[in-house]
């Protein structure tokens, strides 16, 4: 793709936004970059696209600026759906995501990680195997780096671990992973997909540019992703908890086994016990990442290895500290219902929960068993807290604290010895926070602040 002399337009100046035009402007590209925010909110970034010779359209999108250029690249956080995007993409004009922009440069293979939750885990522990294995290994996406920035350290024996979400391959065309795993599909972003179907298509997206010879690892449990292999082109591998698969990675009796094809006997990769995670999803976390990386070749031995010394996400399901008997977890990155759902299900009782954010057009009614037999008390933040009161009230008792200062106090001083404090919102940070890990910052150093209210602590 020759960029060189091209005019180039990058929509929301992000963190991906950002890596996008210095990399267009590298590559000789005449870039402009246009958003929303205030001249005075983007403060910080102006001056050094400024200096790199890059234009800057700031508090409105024109539509002269995106008619004149010869390709644009959308960052994550702007809807397909924008006017001047859909006016532009009437004209013909190209229009493409940071990550379709970044694979038509990356060198190397490229495992791709999707699903409504545990991508981050997935992606992080997948990254790990292959470094355990030896392999020249870059990690990054909707994790961390953004993918345009790994293009350059990128090389032909390169395996590059990506989680890509639903707004990054809403904008992508020839995309196309080695190995594409999609962990489970359920309800979310809903406020910016609209129907649920429109979601789960977004998905599958992962594996439309794959072929015959490309691996599509799903998850058997899921009867969202199983009709999605019906459409694949490529070798479909199976993982699940609950039953022995035709190929793929499952649970033999106390033992994480892949299978190489329906042919194949069982290889065990390791004991279940030697999982240090918290929470079945997390099972099928490393289920999925031991299907995924045996398919790349890596040994059994090594993905144990890795598995064995892997540790848990920051802002994943999290352990805190321990005060006066009480343990606080941090699951900030429980952005969605059923993500909740996943983090309360990983304790047997006495939770007092943190729900509430900015709410995605969900139903946190469908909460109400797990609240009724392991949660005894939830505290409500954010603009969704309303909401979420209504549709859970009569369950448990609820608490409306307004912000999450509140909430910890609250829940810190009704918590008994043995019981657990957890905050697991079910709704995105960007009512009160700046992201998902602004918030869980913020939760951690709320916590660690009551141990010098003189309670006792057992880090």
């Amino acid at each position: 793709m020759e960029l060189k002399g091209k005019k180039t337009l990058v929509v929301g100046i992000g963190k991906s936004g950002l890596a996008t035009a210095f990399f267009l402007r590298r590559r000789g590209a005449d870039v402009t970059v246009s958003d929303q925010r205030s001249a005075a909110a983007l403060a910080k970034e102006i001056p050094s696209l400024m200096e790199a010779g890059i234009a800057v359209e700031a508090g409105s999108h024109g539509l002269l600026t995106f008619r004149r250029q010869d390709l644009i690249v959308v960052s994550p956080g702007v809807p397909f759906d924008t006017p001047e995007l859909v006016q532009v993409r009437s004209f013909g004009l190209p229009v493409i995501g940071e990550l379709e922009l970044a694979s038509r440069f990356l060198q190397g293979k490229v495992l791709a990680i999707t699903g409504s939750n545990g991508k981050t885990t997935t992606t992080a522990l997948c990254g790990e195997i292959f470094q355990a294995a030896g392999l020249q290994t870059l990690v990054g996406g909707n994790i961390g780096t953004p993918v345009i920035d790994l293009v350059d350290r990128s090389g032909p024996d390169t395996w590059a671990v990506l989680e890509v979400s639903s707004f990054q391959l809403e904008t992508t065309v020839n995309f196309h992973p080695r190995i594409a795993v999609i962990l489970n599909i359920t309800p979310d972003h809903l406020d910016r997909h609209g129907a649920f179907a429109n979601y789960a298509a977004m998905k599958e997206r992962i594996f439309a540019a794959q072929g015959p010879d490309d691996f599509l690892v799903l998850n058997g449990d899921d009867p969202v992703v199983q009709q999605a292999a019906s459409r694949a082109h490529s070798r479909v591998f199976w993982f699940s908890r609950s039953k022995i698969v035709r190929q793929g990675a499952c649970i033999f009796g106390e033992t994480l086994a892949f299978r190489a094809s329906e042919n194949a006997s069982l290889e065990p990769i390791l004991p279940l016990n030697a999982i240090p995670l918290k929470g079945k999803h997390n099972v099928e976390n490393v289920l999925a990442a031991a299907c995924a990386t045996r398919l790349a070749g890596i040994p059994a031995e090594a993905i144990a290895a890795a598995v064995a010394s892997f540790h848990a996400v920051e802002h994943r399901l999290e352990f805190v500290v321990n005060i006066q008997g009480v343990e606080y977890y941090n699951d900030s990155k429980a952005t969605n219902v059923d993500a909740a759902a996943k983090a309360i299900e990983a304790f047997p009782g006495g939770i007092h929960l943190i729900l509430g954010g900015k709410d995605k057009n969900s139903d946190y009614a469908q909460l109400e068993p797990l609240l009724k037999e392991r949660v005894k008390a939830v505290y409500t933040i954010g603009a969704a807290a309303e909401k979420i009161e209504g549709q859970i009230r009569g369950f448990v008792p609820v608490v409306s604290a307004g912000t999450l200062e509140q909430a910890v106090n609250l829940a810190a001083e009704a918590a008994a010895t043995g019981e657990i404090v957890l905050l697991a919102p079910a709704c995105s940070s960007f009512d009160q926070f700046e992201n998902y890990e602004h918030r869980g910052r913020a939760f951690k150093e709320l916590v660690l602040a009551r141990r010098g209210k003189g309670v006792w602590q057992n880090a």
